[in-house]
């Protein structure tokens, strides 16, 4: 078992290389040469036709919407989208793939030379990531091993067999595990917003694959030049969650840290491999030798047409991308002045919630207060309740209503949030459980008669302020809850320190 990473405290003494390869499933409705549905979750093998399976005679016609998502994705991910596109067939046998060859997209992509920039709200790392190409391409159906049962029987599922994919390939710009999960989460983030995938990885809408290996510093020998050794590149293939990526790349790159230190092979002396992700044991085992692209014996597809894309076409495409996510929460963080990290926050539950805060900010006034009530109330009680924003039950309108009365010195903040919690559970207006709890503002001439009453009874915090430790005044504020607890505790410490400053 390889030993866990260096830490910031002793760095590694290598550079970890990696590049991404994922593959998202676009929202449409069919397939991307057939007209069959793609629905998840249908019956095996419900949802085929003769194209789909390649059968003798079909002919593939071209999803058109499925096109048109994809460039929507590659214009997004900064790419540049060539006039001129064709398909091809990339031969390899496997048992989910019934015609022996993939439609896929080979020397001629429609889209490459993009990027996507990934930005640690906290300042960790910043990372742009080139983007080699975005192309389209079929997916192939889905393997189900009986392993669990001892029986060892494997089924075939050709329901996804056709369904369109994009393929986004970066160029070895990741520097470490955890930047590739930011990116990935930046990837999905944005495909989500742009509306041309669910992104669900339960569903295997989007899957990734990742390249690795360490470039290692090597000292200068007889007085030449210092140079770098390269581990050869592994891929790695089965991980079903970005945190099983992280988990496998730091993982691989222990691995491969001590199989250089015990065996010095080199990139170039060996080929590229293929190995799996074990996600219970924690380790990555060999599957196979990498293929190159040779071995898949690409020619020209014979029964599609090449595709043209137009400037006015690729202007349609801009135009229905919207803000993307990196716009959005610059947009978000300059308007309501609340922190990058808020407005990460925000951005990352999605487009509907960034509007419901909007809405809420406005009415309140503040971005900042809305937005520490989005977090520690919303969003907390969303991830408890599961469902969206949409279907919350608590509007905008109410908690904006509550966090007013908050500011008018009504009651504060923790009084705020048991209305809150009365409100989310009962359904009734703000004011109805205002009334129902008894909740009534406090007068001034009140609030000034129950100070001067504390005062009265604690001599000795009145000496230790008056002496200059003004925090004592802090131990009337439970006394105060205790007589009256519609009592502001703001409004107690301040009102209590001006009499006794007036003494």
């Amino acid at each position: 078992m390889p030993k866990q990473p260096a830490t910031a405290a002793t760095p590694e003494p290598f550079t970890t290389v990696i590049g991404l390869e994922v593959h998202v499933q676009l929202l449409t409705q069919t397939k991307l040469f057939c007209g069959c549905s793609t629905t998840f979750g249908r019956p095996p093998n419900t949802q085929v036709c003769p194209t789909c399976l390649g059968l003798p005679g079909s002919l593939p016609v071209m999803n058109r919407r499925a096109f048109d998502l994809a460039v929507r994705a590659a214009l997004a991910l900064e790419c540049r989208i060539t006039p001129f596109t064709k398909w091809d067939r990339k031969n390899y046998f496997y048992p989910d793939l019934p015609k022996g060859y993939q439609i896929s997209q080979y020397d001629l992509p429609f889209s490459s030379d993009g990027h996507l920039e990934v930005v640690d709200p906290k300042g960790a790392f910043s990372r742009r990531v080139g983007i080699i190409r975005v192309h389209l391409e079929e997916d192939a159906g889905k393997s189900m091993h009986d392993e669990g049962a001892g029986t060892g029987d494997s089924r075939i599922d050709l329901n996804r067999a056709g369904t369109p994919l994009c393929e986004i390939v970066s160029q070895p710009d990741l520097r470490s595990p955890q930047e590739a999960r930011a990116w990935l989460n930046e990837l999905k983030l944005l495909l989500v917003y742009l509306g041309v995938s669910d992104c669900n990885m339960q569903e295997g809408s989007l899957r990734v694959d990742a390249n690795v290996n360490l470039h290692i510093p090597l000292p200068a020998e007889g007085g030449g030049d210092a140079r770098v050794a390269k581990t050869p590149i592994v891929e790695i293939k089965n991980m079903n969650s970005f945190r099983s990526v992280e988990r496998a790349l730091t993982y691989e790159a222990a691995r491969q840290w001590e199989e250089w230190q015990a065996t010095k092979v080199e990139m170039g002396t060996i080929p590229k491999q293929t190995r799996g992700w074990d996600d219970p044991a924690g380790v990555t085992r060999p599957q196979r030798q990498k293929e190159e692209s040779s071995d898949y014996r690409y020619f020209p597809e014979p029964d599609l047409v090449p595709v043209t894309v137009t400037e006015a076409e690729i202007a349609a495409a801009r135009g229905a991308m919207g803000v993307p996510p990196t716009a959005l929460r610059a947009a978000l963080a300059e308007k309501w002045k609340i922190s990058a990290y808020d407005a990460d926050v925000l951005v990352n539950q999605g487009r509907e919630l960034v509007s419901w805060y909007e809405d809420l900010a406005t009415r309140v006034g503040e971005g900042k207060v809305a937005s520490n009530w989005m977090q520690q109330d919303v969003l907390r009680t969303l991830n408890e309740r599961g469902g969206t924003i949409a279907e919350f039950p608590v509007t905008a309108e109410q908690v904006a209503d509550i966090i007013g009365r908050v500011q008018r010195g009504e009651f504060d903040t923790s009084r705020g949030r048991e209305i809150f919690a009365e409100v989310l559970a009962s359904g009734k207006a703000v004011a109805d459980v205002v009334a129902s709890m008894g909740i009534a503002a406090v007068s001034d001439d009140d609030l000034v008669a129950l100070c001067k009453e504390l005062l009265a009874a604690n001599p000795k915090i009145v000496a230790d302020v008056k002496g200059g430790k003004e925090q004592a005044a802090a131990g009337l504020i439970g006394q105060a809850k205790k007589k009256n607890p519609n009592a502001n505790p703001g409004k107690v410490r301040q009102t209590c320190l001006d009499l006794i400053k007036g003494m």
